[in-house]
């Protein structure tokens, strides 16, 4: 089984950065990619980006340019460095890892992370 753990979160103003850390642990059968996704009070959870297990990467249109995915294969961790942050990039900020092959199910979530942009 997979366990994610966000980190990274926290209170900034605008036009700052943040980097967000998804540590992966645990082991499955599964080949997957790792996704951000966020939730703004009173809305859907909406996609960020991606990196698929092969390197290509998939970001948002609100974020493109500002934010880029990473990842560190022998560390088990994903990366979001968040840049020129706006108010409404405010949000929980979720790691998510996302079934690409392989037996089994292994799509899997973590707890969240908070970033807060203020004016």
């Amino acid at each position: 089984q997979v366990h994610l753990v966000e980190s990274g979160g926290g209170s900034v103003q605008a036009g700052g950065s943040l980097k967000l850390t998804c540590e992966i642990s645990g082991s499955t059968s599964c080949r997957y990619g790792t996704a951000w996704y966020r939730q703004a009070p009173g809305k859907e959870r909406e996609f960020v980006s991606r990196i698929y297990s092969y390197g290509v990467k998939m970001t948002a249109d609100s974020v493109k340019g500002r934010f880029t995915i990473s990842r560190d294969n022998a560390e088990k961790t994903v990366y979001l460095q968040m840049d020129n942050l706006r108010p409404e990039d405010t949000a929980m900020y979720y790691c998510k890892i996302v079934k690409e092959g392989g037996p089994g199910q292994c799509d899997t979530w973590g707890q969240g992370t908070q970033v807060t942009v203020s004016s």
